[in-house]
């Protein structure tokens, strides 16, 4: 029981420090202005790569040989350890489809940068993927999410134009 207590006490501070991760990754963002639709995938990139590293270090050996004592003693921490454990699969699932969703548009993005702002022949296309992004992905299809990728590919319209401006 004094191991089993220890062990418990070792996995309530993981628990504290997985919810804190969590929530500070359902914050919302602080970005610049006038960031561009490049900022949306490197966001996402980055939540996938913490995510997987939590993931990573979650199913290491030493973290599964804890469970498995605290499985055995019928430990009731493990509750909310199941459950956040399912909190960051899924935060990991999604910010992964995320990416693979986002690289389908990173073809656009240097296009829209470099285009003079006559750069109407990449707009149906880009809009066709961005449709497309909307309609098959299962958790980028908030219209908090696509809210944002609109106001970062307007940016980098609007980006493009100025410095076609001050250039020309």
């Amino acid at each position: 029981t004094e191991l089993t207590g220890k062990l418990e006490e070792v996995v309530m501070i993981w628990t504290k420090q997985i919810r804190q991760v969590l929530v500070e990754s359902e914050q919302i963002r602080r970005e610049a202005d006038d960031a561009g639709p490049s900022a949306e995938l490197e966001h996402w990139k980055s939540r996938m790569s913490s995510f997987n590293s939590l993931l990573d270090e979650i199913k290491s050996s030493r973290v599964k040989k804890i469970i498995s004592i605290l499985q055995a003693a019928r430990s009731k921490t493990l509750k909310q350890w199941k459950e956040l454990d399912g909190s960051i699969t899924i935060a990991a699932n999604e910010a992964k489809d995320n990416v693979r969703y986002l690289y389908t548009l990173d073809k656009f993005f240097g296009p829209l940068a470099n285009a003079s702002p006559v750069m109407m022949e990449h707009i149906p296309s880009l809009m066709n993927t961005v449709c497309m992004i909307y309609c098959t992905s299962p958790y980028y299809n908030t219209s908090e999410h696509m809210t944002s990728l609109f106001l970062k590919i307007t940016n980098q319209m609007i980006n493009t134009c100025k410095t076609y401006l001050y250039e020309g």
